[in-house]
């Protein structure tokens, strides 16, 4: 293999996002002599916000989230990984994807990235406030504001999160989000959705309105006043002894009609590369091998990494760690929404949280919220590449 080979790549900065990405990373050096992998950091508000065609300029890999598959495509600022990778391998990957882990990354029929970690909002508790307080998990919404009613429920509330939830209450009420090219949801199903979302949110601290999920979950680990979350992006991380002051448990969501559990909106992270790359060959072997399943049940996992291969999310040793949280979780990721990947969808998202978040923040006419966003919707269809 050629020597003094250097790669960078740029993750987020978790635990979850760095470190199975600098030790997968160390792992790769050791078996290939002569070449090695730095990894930068970036916060999880940059890591949806920052364009991928300008972190490409930079960085020879790239940890990226799937609403960028579009843009990707678009713009040929990462490289088709079809096109590099054998059949076999991406079939193994598009068998064993986790929910639509693997479709996320995959538009106008190419592969822009390999699922390395899957993810979508779940429920969360505290098991020790729980049976201190007499109470058990809630099953329905009206559980769900009773509970609230105690001071004991947070969510993660700023405006990516807040429009994610937005649409998973609209899944659950029975319709998908962003099906026409004119209209997020209809008048009857986002009107319910604002207002079952407000109330709720009424009953929770404002400061949770300033809290991605990993914030929540920090504030349920650190004191004792929070004992569940409904729905924020889970992380396995906070379910592993020791990561944390006290072991948060994770679990399937609530039922608004008693038969099924909330519809979550996927999230979860893929491994690309930059068309820039001038070490493409063994940027594709690198990524192979972060993707694999034995690195995915193994390094990746044992390093903080919350997989996106099958069998990780399946294997008895991942989930003994985890205090099931794989288990316990996967039948919320297997039907999971995938929320739209357009090209535009990224200034979509960017802006339609706000008002989402302001209306549940301050209330208002749930009429002029859904034509809000249905403005800044057909805005981001016209959008082209600059």
């Amino acid at each position: 293999m050629s020597k003094n080979i250097i790669l960078k790549g740029i993750t987020w900065n978790h635990s979850r996002g760095l470190l199975p990405m600098v030790a997968t990373a160390q792992r790769f050096a050791e078996l290939n002599p002569g070449v090695e992998i730095t990894w930068e950091k970036r916060s999880l508000q940059q890591f949806a916000d920052f364009s991928i065609q300008e972190l490409a300029e930079r960085f020879d890999l790239l940890v990226i989230d799937h609403p960028w598959a579009g843009f990707a495509s678009k713009t040929k600022s990462i490289i088709p990984l079809d096109e590099y990778l054998t059949t076999q391998y991406l079939k193994d990957q598009e068998i064993n994807s986790v929910g639509a882990s693997y479709e996320s990354y995959n538009f106008d029929n190419h592969q822009w990235a390999l699922p390395i970690d899957a993810a979508t909002p779940v429920a969360s508790s505290r098991p020790d406030l729980l049976a201190e307080h007499g109470l058990s998990l809630p099953k329905s919404f009206d559980d769900l504001l009773a509970l609230a009613d105690k001071g004991l429920v947070a969510f993660a509330g700023i405006p990516i999160d807040v429009l994610m939830n937005f649409y998973t209450l609209c899944c659950s009420l029975g319709e998908d989000p962003c099906q026409t090219d004119d209209e997020v949801i209809s008048q009857e199903t986002g009107v319910k959705a604002l207002k079952m979302y407000r109330q709720l949110a009424t009953k929770i601290d404002d400061a949770n309105f300033n809290r991605n999920p990993i914030q929540v979950y920090e504030t349920m680990t650190k004191s004792d006043d929070i004992a569940y979350c409904p729905f924020a992006y889970g992380y396995s991380n906070y379910s592993r002894n020791g990561y944390a002051r006290k072991l948060l448990h994770f679990h399937d969501m609530i039922s608004l009609d008693g038969k099924t559990n909330l519809r979550s909106t996927l999230g979860g992270t893929g491994l690309a590369i930059s068309s820039k790359c001038e070490n493409l060959s063994i940027a594709v072997e690198y990524a192979k091998f972060v993707g694999s399943p034995t690195c995915q049940a193994s390094l990746y996992f044992e390093s903080g990494g919350q997989p996106g291969h099958l069998a990780a999310w399946k294997n008895d040793e991942v989930n003994r760690q985890s205090a099931n949280y794989f288990t316990n979780t996967l039948p919320a990721l297997e039907r999971a929404f995938l929320r739209p990947r357009y090209h535009g969808s990224m200034f979509f998202q960017d802006h339609a949280g706000d008002v989402v978040r302001d209306y549940l923040m301050k209330g208002g006419d749930e009429n002029e919220v859904l034509a809000e966003i249905n403005k800044l919707y057909k805005e981001s269809k016209t959008l082209t590449v600059s």
